[in-house]
Protein backbone atom coordinates (compact mmCIF):
# COMPACT_ATOMS: atom_id res chain seq x y z
CA UNK A 1 0.00 0.00 0.00
CA UNK A 2 1.86 3.05 -1.26
CA UNK A 3 -0.69 5.36 0.30
CA UNK A 4 0.56 4.09 3.65
CA UNK A 5 4.11 4.75 2.49
CA UNK A 6 3.15 8.35 1.76
CA UNK A 7 1.64 8.84 5.22
CA UNK A 8 4.82 7.45 6.77
CA UNK A 9 7.01 9.76 4.68
CA UNK A 10 4.95 12.85 5.54
CA UNK A 11 4.98 11.94 9.24
CA UNK A 12 8.76 11.45 9.14
CA UNK A 13 9.20 14.76 7.31
CA UNK A 14 7.17 16.63 9.90
CA UNK A 15 9.07 15.02 12.76
CA UNK A 16 12.44 15.69 11.11
CA UNK A 17 11.55 19.29 10.27
CA UNK A 18 10.30 19.95 13.79
CA UNK A 19 13.24 18.30 15.57
CA UNK A 20 15.87 20.01 13.41
CA UNK A 21 14.15 23.41 13.03
CA UNK A 22 12.59 23.77 16.48
CA UNK A 23 14.83 26.63 17.62
CA UNK A 24 14.33 28.50 14.35
CA UNK A 25 10.56 28.04 14.50
CA UNK A 26 10.57 29.27 18.09
CA UNK A 27 12.58 32.35 17.07
CA UNK A 28 10.09 33.01 14.25
CA UNK A 29 7.12 32.63 16.59
CA UNK A 30 8.64 35.02 19.13
CA UNK A 31 9.25 37.57 16.38
CA UNK A 32 5.63 37.25 15.27
CA UNK A 33 4.38 37.64 18.85
CA UNK A 34 6.51 40.74 19.41
CA UNK A 35 5.32 42.22 16.12
CA UNK A 36 1.67 41.76 17.08
CA UNK A 37 2.29 43.15 20.56
CA UNK A 38 3.79 46.26 18.96
CA UNK A 39 0.64 46.56 16.82
CA UNK A 40 2.62 45.97 13.65
CA UNK A 41 1.53 43.52 10.95
CA UNK A 42 2.11 39.91 9.89
CA UNK A 43 1.82 38.77 6.26
CA UNK A 44 2.10 35.38 4.53
CA UNK A 45 2.74 34.89 0.81
CA UNK A 46 3.29 32.06 -1.63
CA UNK A 47 2.79 31.44 -5.34
CA UNK A 48 0.40 28.78 -6.65
CA UNK A 49 0.38 25.73 -4.33
CA UNK A 50 2.86 27.45 -2.02
CA UNK A 51 0.09 29.96 -1.34
CA UNK A 52 -2.03 27.27 0.33
CA UNK A 53 -0.11 28.01 3.53
CA UNK A 54 -1.40 31.58 3.45
CA UNK A 55 -4.94 30.26 3.11
CA UNK A 56 -4.40 27.84 5.99
CA UNK A 57 -3.56 30.44 8.63
CA UNK A 58 -5.91 33.37 7.99
CA UNK A 59 -9.50 33.83 9.13
CA UNK A 60 -9.32 30.40 10.71
CA UNK A 61 -10.87 28.94 13.85
CA UNK A 62 -8.11 28.73 16.46
CA UNK A 63 -5.88 31.01 14.38
CA UNK A 64 -4.51 34.49 14.91
CA UNK A 65 -6.85 37.08 13.44
CA UNK A 66 -3.98 39.39 12.51
CA UNK A 67 -2.23 37.05 10.08
CA UNK A 68 -2.79 38.62 6.67
CA UNK A 69 -2.53 36.63 3.44
CA UNK A 70 -1.19 38.26 0.31
CA UNK A 71 -3.24 36.97 -2.61
CA UNK A 72 -2.29 38.01 -6.13
CA UNK A 73 -4.90 36.85 -8.70
CA UNK A 74 -2.30 35.52 -11.12
CA UNK A 75 -0.86 33.23 -8.45
CA UNK A 76 -4.10 31.71 -7.18
CA UNK A 77 -5.06 28.17 -8.13
CA UNK A 78 -8.24 29.38 -9.85
CA UNK A 79 -6.08 31.16 -12.46
CA UNK A 80 -6.78 30.00 -16.00
CA UNK A 81 -4.74 28.85 -17.73
CA UNK A 82 -3.07 27.55 -14.57
CA UNK A 83 0.28 27.45 -16.39
CA UNK A 84 0.26 31.26 -16.25
CA UNK A 85 1.15 31.05 -12.54
CA UNK A 86 4.49 29.47 -13.43
CA UNK A 87 5.20 32.16 -16.03
CA UNK A 88 4.22 35.08 -13.78
CA UNK A 89 6.39 33.82 -10.91
CA UNK A 90 9.42 34.53 -13.10
CA UNK A 91 8.53 38.14 -14.04
CA UNK A 92 10.98 40.77 -12.68
CA UNK A 93 9.36 43.73 -10.94
CA UNK A 94 6.17 41.89 -10.02
CA UNK A 95 7.35 40.92 -6.54
CA UNK A 96 8.13 44.55 -5.69
CA UNK A 97 4.74 45.68 -6.98
CA UNK A 98 2.87 43.06 -4.94
CA UNK A 99 4.81 44.01 -1.82
CA UNK A 100 4.26 47.76 -2.08
CA UNK A 101 0.55 47.41 -2.91
CA UNK A 102 -0.30 45.26 0.12
CA UNK A 103 0.21 47.54 3.13
CA UNK A 104 3.50 45.87 4.12
CA UNK A 105 5.80 48.38 5.87
CA UNK A 106 8.81 48.75 8.16
CA UNK A 107 8.51 46.76 11.38
CA UNK A 108 6.18 44.17 9.87
CA UNK A 109 6.88 40.46 9.39
CA UNK A 110 6.63 38.82 5.97
CA UNK A 111 6.65 35.00 5.76
CA UNK A 112 7.26 33.64 2.27
CA UNK A 113 6.69 30.01 1.33
CA UNK A 114 8.55 28.70 -1.73
CA UNK A 115 9.63 25.08 -1.98
CA UNK A 116 12.33 25.52 -4.62
CA UNK A 117 13.08 29.10 -3.59
CA UNK A 118 14.44 29.82 -7.07
CA UNK A 119 11.82 31.96 -8.79
CA UNK A 120 12.02 35.70 -9.26
CA UNK A 121 8.91 36.91 -7.44
CA UNK A 122 9.49 35.40 -3.97
CA UNK A 123 13.21 36.24 -4.06
CA UNK A 124 12.48 39.79 -5.19
CA UNK A 125 9.83 40.24 -2.49
CA UNK A 126 12.27 39.13 0.20
CA UNK A 127 15.03 41.45 -1.05
CA UNK A 128 12.70 44.44 -1.31
CA UNK A 129 11.15 43.69 2.07
CA UNK A 130 14.50 43.56 3.87
CA UNK A 131 15.51 46.85 2.24
CA UNK A 132 12.30 48.40 3.57
CA UNK A 133 12.90 47.26 7.17
CA UNK A 134 10.50 44.31 7.02
CA UNK A 135 11.56 41.13 8.82
CA UNK A 136 11.56 38.17 6.43
CA UNK A 137 10.96 34.51 7.25
CA UNK A 138 10.88 31.76 4.65
CA UNK A 139 9.79 28.15 4.59
CA UNK A 140 11.65 26.33 1.83
CA UNK A 141 13.32 23.02 0.95
CA UNK A 142 17.05 23.51 1.38
CA UNK A 143 18.19 20.33 -0.40
CA UNK A 144 15.94 21.14 -3.35
CA UNK A 145 16.87 24.83 -3.46
CA UNK A 146 20.62 24.21 -3.23
CA UNK A 147 20.37 21.82 -6.18
CA UNK A 148 18.85 24.39 -8.57
CA UNK A 149 19.94 27.76 -9.95
CA UNK A 150 18.17 31.01 -9.16
CA UNK A 151 15.92 32.68 -11.72
CA UNK A 152 16.38 36.05 -10.01
CA UNK A 153 18.88 38.46 -11.62
CA UNK A 154 20.95 38.47 -8.42
CA UNK A 155 21.58 34.74 -8.73
CA UNK A 156 20.34 34.25 -5.19
CA UNK A 157 17.71 31.85 -3.91
CA UNK A 158 15.16 32.58 -1.22
CA UNK A 159 17.12 31.00 1.62
CA UNK A 160 20.04 33.30 0.80
CA UNK A 161 18.08 36.54 1.18
CA UNK A 162 15.77 36.01 4.20
CA UNK A 163 16.39 36.88 7.85
CA UNK A 164 15.19 33.50 9.10
CA UNK A 165 15.09 30.24 7.12
CA UNK A 166 12.97 27.19 7.95
CA UNK A 167 13.71 23.96 6.07
CA UNK A 168 10.73 21.68 5.39
CA UNK A 169 13.16 18.74 5.04
CA UNK A 170 11.41 17.42 1.93
CA UNK A 171 12.88 15.71 -1.12
CA UNK A 172 14.23 17.41 -4.22
CA UNK A 173 11.28 18.04 -6.51
CA UNK A 174 8.85 17.73 -3.55
CA UNK A 175 7.14 14.48 -4.63
CA UNK A 176 8.25 11.59 -2.43
CA UNK A 177 6.75 8.22 -3.46
CA UNK A 178 8.10 5.95 -6.20
CA UNK A 179 5.66 3.58 -7.92
CA UNK A 180 6.72 0.61 -9.99
CA UNK A 181 6.23 1.33 -13.70
CA UNK A 182 6.13 5.12 -13.21
CA UNK A 183 9.34 7.13 -13.77
CA UNK A 184 7.98 10.20 -11.99
CA UNK A 185 7.60 10.35 -8.22
CA UNK A 186 4.15 11.07 -6.79
CA UNK A 187 2.86 12.52 -3.52
CA UNK A 188 4.23 15.99 -2.69
CA UNK A 189 4.95 16.66 0.99
CA UNK A 190 5.45 20.43 1.18
CA UNK A 191 1.84 21.43 1.91
CA UNK A 192 1.31 18.93 4.72
CA UNK A 193 4.67 19.67 6.32
CA UNK A 194 4.44 23.43 5.78
CA UNK A 195 1.00 23.76 7.34
CA UNK A 196 2.08 21.69 10.34
CA UNK A 197 5.14 23.88 10.91
CA UNK A 198 3.20 27.10 10.38
CA UNK A 199 0.44 26.11 12.81
CA UNK A 200 3.09 25.13 15.36
CA UNK A 201 4.62 28.57 14.85
CA UNK A 202 1.26 30.25 15.49
CA UNK A 203 0.74 28.20 18.66
CA UNK A 204 4.18 29.18 19.96
CA UNK A 205 3.45 32.84 19.14
CA UNK A 206 0.18 32.69 21.08
CA UNK A 207 1.94 31.05 24.03
CA UNK A 208 4.54 33.84 23.98
CA UNK A 209 1.85 36.53 23.97
CA UNK A 210 0.14 34.94 26.95
CA UNK A 211 3.46 34.80 28.81
CA UNK A 212 3.90 38.51 28.05
CA UNK A 213 0.51 39.29 29.57
CA UNK A 214 -1.22 39.96 26.23
CA UNK A 215 -4.61 38.51 25.28
CA UNK A 216 -3.98 36.95 21.85
CA UNK A 217 -6.49 37.79 19.09
CA UNK A 218 -7.51 34.17 18.44
CA UNK A 219 -10.65 33.37 16.45
CA UNK A 220 -13.43 31.19 17.82
CA UNK A 221 -15.58 29.12 15.49
CA UNK A 222 -18.51 31.14 14.16
CA UNK A 223 -20.56 27.97 14.67
CA UNK A 224 -20.07 27.99 18.45
CA UNK A 225 -22.47 30.07 20.54
CA UNK A 226 -20.81 33.40 21.24
CA UNK A 227 -18.32 32.96 18.41
CA UNK A 228 -19.65 35.78 16.25
CA UNK A 229 -19.57 38.22 19.15
CA UNK A 230 -16.06 37.17 20.17
CA UNK A 231 -14.73 37.57 16.63
CA UNK A 232 -16.47 40.91 16.16
CA UNK A 233 -14.62 42.27 19.21
CA UNK A 234 -11.30 41.15 17.70
CA UNK A 235 -12.12 42.76 14.36
CA UNK A 236 -12.84 46.03 16.12
CA UNK A 237 -9.78 45.98 18.38
CA UNK A 238 -7.38 45.02 15.58
CA UNK A 239 -9.07 46.79 12.67
CA UNK A 240 -5.86 48.64 11.85
CA UNK A 241 -3.93 45.35 11.54
CA UNK A 242 -6.39 43.31 9.48
CA UNK A 243 -6.35 43.86 5.72
CA UNK A 244 -8.49 41.01 4.39
CA UNK A 245 -11.90 42.36 5.34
Amino acid sequence: MQGETYISIVTECIEKAWSTQKDTILAASHKIAETIEQKKNVFVFGCSHAGILAEEVFYRTGGLAVVNPIFFPGFMLNTRPITMTSSLERVPGLGKTILTQNHVSAGDVLLIHSVSGRNTVPVEMAIEAKAAGIYTICITNLDYSKAVTSRHPSGKRLFEVCDLVIDNCGEKGDAAVSLKGLPEKIGPTSTAVGTALLNAMVIEAVEKMIADGIVPPVFMSANIDGGDEHNARIFEEYKDNIFYM
